[in-house]
């Protein structure tokens, strides 16, 4: 597996195609892909890039960190894994139990 990077504050305009030809000088891509918001279709302002080697993203992040693509300067770091989501959320109270209302009186 490759080493992805993380690549943020990218301009609107930037698509996944123009962060590959701007990160592809450094060495062989696997992936490079701008996020996009799933209900607007609009760029989140970020995306990612993955090499095939370690020693390119490495050149990369030390290279791009700080440049300017697309008329904003972008920051440029390895991709941390993202933290688990918590699944389901919501309340999980239970119910207080009780013998129903009927009571026999002695």
């Amino acid at each position: 597996m490759g080493k992805k990077l993380f690549v943020g504050s990218l301009a609107w305009a930037t698509d996944s195609a123009g962060l590959r030809t701007a990160f592809e000088r450094f060495g062989d891509i696997e992936e490079a892909q701008v996020i996009s918001d799933r209900e607007t279709g609009r760029s989140r302002g970020f995306g990612f890039v993955t090499f095939n080697d370690e020693g390119s993203a490495q050149q990369a992040v030390s290279e791009m960190n700080g440049t300017e693509l697309d008329g904003r300067p972008i920051v440029v770091n390895e991709a941390r894994d993202q933290a688990p989501r918590g699944g389901g959320g919501g309340y999980r109270g239970g119910g207080g139990g009780g013998g129903g209302g009927h009571r026999e009186r002695w």
